[in-house]
């Protein structure tokens, strides 16, 4: 599968998302910078977690303007598969290819831990590696990850299975206090009506290796390869 990782001035996570994809995975995987129009055949696009254009203004406010998000912005019409991490998730809400928006953290500070999210729905592209109701832990880092959203749009969201993963705590239990920046209803990871668009504040890039404290981030970019091919396998059927 060709993985196309975005580098905005300011991405730091860009060169950890290629690592994952490409040696831990063996997974074809290259960059792409920001100034590109052409996502060079990439069948999944990665936006990293950082601090694009130095998060002026407010995050991922600048980078939505980008030239390669408008070829962005057509591959996700066209169905075509967008990961968005931290600041990709940012960048993704911004551009108003997810919904909702991430404001400050509840605590007004940056925050920096593991934590345990549930999976929602495993009948995505995003999550079908997982079972539903199955808790990973991953690592965050940010300063702008509460979630927010209509009451509306989140009743709506939740009907349709949008909510991918939430924040819970070792007993994967929805708890105040094991939703680390106050996200409403302890959303960590929303996915589009389609489907095809996914942003997550957790950085699944960063739990790929057992030696580096867990693999679980592997469920979610497995998932993708595995959809990738169950996909080409019905196209092959239908074609014969």
């Amino acid at each position: 599968m060709k993985w196309g990782v975005v580098r905005f001035p300011g991405s730091l996570d860009d060169a950890d998302a290629l690592w994952a994809l490409g040696e831990v995975m063996g997974q074809e995987a290259f960059a792409l910078w920001h100034k590109e129009e052409s996502l060079k055949g990439a069948e999944c696009v990665v936006l990293p977690g950082g601090f694009s254009y130095g998060d002026y203004l407010r995050c991922g406010a600048i980078a939505r303007f980008s030239p390669i998000m408008r070829a962005i912005a057509r591959f996700a019409a066209e169905g075509g598969l967008v990961v968005g991490i931290c600041n990709g998730f940012q960048i993704l809400c911004e551009a108003h290819l997810l919904p909702g928006a991430l404001t400050r953290n509840r605590s007004l500070s940056f925050i920096c831990e593991r934590v345990s999210v549930r999976v929602e729905n495993a009948a995505t592209p995003f999550t079908c590696a997982a079972r539903k109701g199955e808790v990973l832990r991953l690592p965050i880092k940010h300063g702008e990850g509460r979630y927010v959203a209509a009451e509306g749009e989140l009743d709506a969201m939740e009907r349709r299975g949008q909510v991918l993963l939430r924040y819970v705590d070792e007993r994967g239990e929805a708890t105040e206090a094991a939703n680390p920046n106050g996200s409403m209803r302890s959303v960590a990871g929303v996915a589009n009506e389609r489907f095809n668009v996914f942003g997550l504040m957790p950085h699944p890039e960063h739990a790929v290796e057992r030696a580096l404290g867990g693999a679980d981030g592997l469920k979610l970019f497995e998932s993708l390869v595995l959809s990738r091919s169950s996909s080409q396998l019905r196209e092959e059927s239908a074609a014969r």
